[in-house]
């Protein structure tokens, strides 16, 4: 359980918090003063400070930056009644990790503390690998796997730590998107064979002629273009875990391959006489029904339940409401390090867009868009003007963009005449209404371009 230490002078309000977090499974001791806290911190160890800004012994900034010179390791929280975001972009620079603006929304403090606790934990983990191990670790691999606080993340985090000790097959089921990868990447790492390799393998893009030399491998002159022997996927991974995304795309004839391989633990390089055992586990992924597919002839039933041991639903980000925030944060972070950039966060008008918003596309797309916002934004937050006008569009029944019958209307309409220079005829199209409904839009909400 996380321990937290709570600074505030305000006693009555001070007691809330403890019992809020209390409720919600963080163990917290409180302070009252700079003092008191600085005692508490010296008798015992915290995962996290929370801390007013304005204390009656200490200015908040001159107490971050002790804190962050003793306890560099203990992330920390500024807490302010004074919602002025240069006071938060200051303490932020200064060394705070988030701030939150009184009075609280309880779902933001849940949001802020448990992100600024994954954050840790992830700067810990990365401490902990040599360094030119680290150099081979790619910026898009690195410990991805972020711990939601939704019910769907929290049941799916339960499955990782069942699964992952064991040798069962693991099937994920997912829409595109949600990071199916991920989890796979994390039952390994959890696993006994973490120490031995993890090959990912998409299904979808092996031709299904050469699938065999993919998966088992060839010996030099087995077909035309076999210059050379070829280890195959299977005996990559020996040892450790195999990741088959998108299993549905196999062909039939290379679902009985696999099948074989599965049943035997033993592989027969293409044009080769010699069988080779392989000690593998299998984890597959798919975004389509594979039950129906059964069903309907097109992926063979022993091999469904060969793969299907335990099954796992990769939730979406529809799913996933409370986690929104955790993911964003963490995305911003990421495109920081790949853009060498040091935006500090969202406006509120952007976490409304983002909570407003479908996420069709899930993470993929989410990360996407924040990539695509921090290399866009000049200032220290994330703003409206940064976003792909898809946000402020909405799917309908029929999987159209339509437009959004509400605030987010005229957002759209003033996004796609600046991305269209004012061309009326052009931002129509983008927006997938005729010229004459644009018109008639922008007189009923009084738009002048």
């Amino acid at each position: 359980m996380p321990r937290l230490l709570v600074i505030e002078d305000d006693v009555a309000f001070c007691k809330l918090v403890e019992k809020f977090l209390t409720k919600n499974n963080y163990e917290v001791a409180t302070a009252f003063s700079a003092a008191e806290a600085k005692s508490k911190l010296a008798d015992n160890n915290f995962d996290l400070i929370l801390t007013d800004i304005r204390l009656p012994d200490a200015d908040g900034m001159t107490l971050l930056s002790e804190f962050k010179s003793e306890f560099p390791t203990i992330p920390i929280i500024m807490m302010t009644g004074y919602s002025n975001i240069n006071t938060a972009v200051k303490a932020i620079k200064n060394g705070a990790v988030d701030y939150i603006s009184k009075p609280f929304n309880p779902d933001e403090v849940l949001i802020v503390i448990a992100n600024a606790l994954q954050h840790n934990q992830v700067q810990r983990e990365l401490k902990e690998i040599p360094t030119n191990k680290k150099e081979e670790i790619s910026s898009t691999n690195k410990l991805e796997f972020v711990i939601g606080i939704s019910p769907a993340s929290l049941k799916l985090a339960e499955y990782i730590k069942l699964v992952s000790p064991t040798d069962i097959s693991v099937l994920i089921i997912g829409e595109s998107g949600t990071g199916k990868e991920v989890i796979a990447q994390k039952i390994h790492k959890n696993s006994n064979r973490n120490k031995k390799p993890f090959i990912a393998v998409d299904c979808g893009t092996i031709p299904k002629d050469l699938a065999a030399s993919e998966f088992f491998g060839h010996i030099k002159g087995s077909f035309t273009g076999a210059l050379n022997d070829k280890v195959g996927y299977f005996e990559a991974a020996n040892g450790g875990t195999i990741f088959l995304d998108e299993i549905g795309n196999l062909s039939y004839e290379n679902q009985v391959q696999l099948l074989r391989a599965l049943q035997e633990r033993k592989i027969k390089p293409v044009g080769s006489t010699k069988e080779i055992s392989v000690d593998i586990r299998i984890i597959t992924a798919t975004n389509e029904d594979l039950r129906e597919a059964v069903k309907n002839g097109d992926f063979r039933e022993d091999l469904y339940h060969r793969i299907n041991e335990f099954s796992i639903t990769s939730p979406s980000l529809r799913e996933r409401k409370e986690d929104l925030l955790i993911f964003a944060d963490f995305f911003l972070e990421k495109a920081n390090h790949q853009l060498n950039r040091e935006i500090i966060g969202f406006s509120d008008e952007v976490i409304q867009i983002f909570q407003n918003y479908a996420w069709p596309g899930n993470l993929r797309e989410m990360q996407n868009v924040i990539k695509r916002a921090t290399l866009l934004t000049s200032g220290d937050f994330i703003e409206r003007g940064v976003l792909p006008s898809e946000l402020f569009l909405v799917n309908s029944d029929k999987d159209e963009v339509v437009f959004s019958l509400s605030q987010n209307e005229k957002e759209a309409i003033i996004l796609a005449l600046e991305q269209t220079q004012n061309n009326k005829s052009e931002a129509a199209k983008l927006l997938k209404i005729n010229r004459k409904t644009l018109y008639n839009k922008l007189k009923f909400y009084n738009l002048e371009y």
